[in-house]
């Protein structure tokens, strides 16, 4: 009998690590699943070329230049150094540099990538970043509900989120962001506990708290909207408390400490001010996210929100080119929401009904409610539609998958098939990630260089507008993708337009009275009056496919 209880023990002791460390290999493994398979998009180039210490500032504009010239940004810099990221990211792009800073040195544990970076170089870190918030989830959910099994369950569902694989398989710092807004989502469950309680917030706890908020301001400027949150959750639990104690309690000694964390985080954002009103010169980098309220547009944020907070329980080939997968997807989705809903919403009922997690679980749906009402007032308001960008959502993503794990716990017990069934659907819907058949690129230059090789077999000159670094990357991708094909005499033209499209028109006729006949002039997300030039030459009118990302026309220059 004491071998048999001496086992029990050994047993249970090792069960949760054991588990803990089975979801963080799923999590790891789904990441790194196909991770370079997609290719990378613009805002990839970008953290790409800035981490290796390098700027889009070399490429030429105004005239032609062949792919070698417009990919050298992406050659490895061995004389970079992080003063280079850091002046780099703060005077051209429009983030904090932490991510960069630490995606260089990670970069760097890669000698010998050959004349470009490696693209598994540059994904592989947030990838990792990724898996580890899969053990993060679960401190994050034992913390708020004193919970293994909450833990575990959050663990699970992040390790298979259909969200959190797309995030973790960019080149971009939000898996990193994801982890502070985690850490800080803790300090706020352990500091809301103490006021219950009344009693006074640790000191580590408060060096801690500043020390996560300002290392996730300096990943990035959105993480403030975390900090908002909390900051509304706080303002509603002293209300809360003052109208029971019939006294402010906010005056009393208890919440000093609160606005200690909540001065030290202020300077600690208050350092990336400067840096910050910099970038509105740079206002052509986020102008994709501004608002017109006109019309049906006006519906448009609700569908945005409402399918990134779908995508981060589920997601099946909704995307695929196949009308009938896209059918058959989108009614499996509708009808595991409608059985799964109720499962969910009855979970979180009961755990607001457990004394001992209902503050817990009012703290993190405060969180998500007001993270979806400051991006709702930032939208509606102040016409910065940040709903656009689902990726925006990491914000309040942790809180999500925490109140789910907790959800899902209060139905172990009676139902731990529907608990299994839900698990799996984020699975497959993981794979639905990993296989592009959901949250797919924005920008296809895969599928456009077949098609430039298939109907051009003379000279190429890739013609497109030029506003900023986002149409560099653009016509990254097409170099990426052309560069190791036959076809040795393609150039690209970036042509500068700053308000009047004209310039851009003007460069184009320019450098085409320059070049030898014959020619294919593609004109890709060229935006201005075609050049006269251009107009001498016949126009491709076979129709060609749809990619997204590109709007594209070929002209034939003989």
């Amino acid at each position: 009998m004491g071998l048999y209880n001496l086992h029990s023990k050994i047993s249970t002791r090792w069960l949760h690590p054991l588990l803990l460390l089975g979801w963080f290999l799923i999590g790891l493994g789904l990441r790194f699943t196909n991770l370079t398979a997609k290719p990378p998009w613009i805002d990839e180039f970008a953290t790409i070329v800035f981490s290796l210490g390098n700027s889009f500032l070399p490429v030429p504009i105004d005239q032609a230049i062949a792919p070698e010239i417009l990919l050298q940004p992406l050659q490895p810099n061995p004389s970079a150094t992080i003063g280079d990221v850091i002046h780099n990211i703060t005077t051209q792009d429009n983030h904090p540099p932490l991510y960069f800073v630490l995606a260089h040195q990670w970069m760097n544990l890669f000698p010998n990538q050959g004349k470009y970076v490696s693209l598994f170089a540059a994904r592989s870190f947030p990838a990792l970043l990724g898996a580890v918030s899969v053990l993060l989830a679960y401190v994050l959910g034992k913390v708020a509900f004193r919970s293994r099994l909450v833990g575990q369950l959050a663990a699970a569902m992040m390790a298979v989120s259909p969200y959190g694989i797309f995030l973790a398989q960019e080149a971009r710092h939000y898996t990193l962001a994801v982890i502070w807004v985690i850490a800080s989502l803790s300090c706020l469950a352990i500091a809301t506990s103490h006021l219950q309680n009344r009693t006074l917030l640790p000191l580590w706890l408060i060096i801690c708290w500043v020390g996560i908020n300002a290392l996730g301001i300096a990943t990035h400027y959105f993480f403030s909207l975390t900090l908002c949150a909390e900051a509304l959750v706080l303002i509603f639990l002293a209300w809360q408390q003052s109208q029971q104690a019939k006294t402010l309690v906010f005056l009393s000694s208890l919440w000093w400490r609160i606005y200690v964390v909540a001065f030290g985080t202020v300077v600690s954002g208050l350092v990336w001010l400067p840096s910050f009103l910099d970038n509105r010169d740079r206002s052509s980098l986020t102008e994709w996210i501004q608002f017109e309220g006109i019309g049906l547009n006006l519906l448009n944020p609700i569908f945005q929100a409402f399918a990134a907070w779908v995508t981060m329980i589920m997601l099946l080939p909704v995307e695929s080119a196949q009308l009938a997968l896209v059918i058959v997807s989108g009614l499996v989705m509708l009808i595991f929401a409608i059985w799964a809903t109720p499962i969910l919403v009855r979970g979180w009922k009961f755990q607001l009904q457990q004394p001992q997690n209902r503050l817990a679980t009012q703290v993190l749906t405060g969180v998500v409610l007001g993270a979806i009402a400051l991006f709702f007032i930032l939208t509606y308001i102040f016409g910065i539609d940040i709903t656009r960008g689902a990726r925006y959502n990491f914000v309040y993503f942790p809180a999500v998958i925490t109140l789910v794990g907790a959800s899902l716990a209060a139905s172990w017990y009676s139902s731990q098939k529907a608990v299994a069934l839900i698990w799996l659907m984020g699975f497959l819907s993981a794979i639905t990630v990993i296989f592009n058949l959901g949250y797919q690129k924005y920008y296809r230059p895969d599928l456009l260089a077949p098609i430039i090789q298939e109907n051009s077999q003379v000279p190429v000159l890739i013609a497109t507008t030029h506003k900023s670094l986002v149409q560099t990357g653009e016509m990254m991708g097409i170099a990426r993708e052309l560069k190791s094909s036959a076809q040795t005499t393609t150039q690209f033209l970036l042509a500068h337009q700053e308000k009047d499209p004209n310039t851009s028109t003007v460069v184009l006729e320019n450098t085409l009275k320059q070049l030898p006949r014959p020619l294919d002039l593609w004109l890709v997300n060229f935006h201005a009056p075609i050049a006269a030039e251009a107009k001498k030459c016949l126009v491709q009118t076979k129709s060609l496919a749809f990619v997204d990302g590109y709007e594209y026309k070929l002209y034939q220059c003989r």
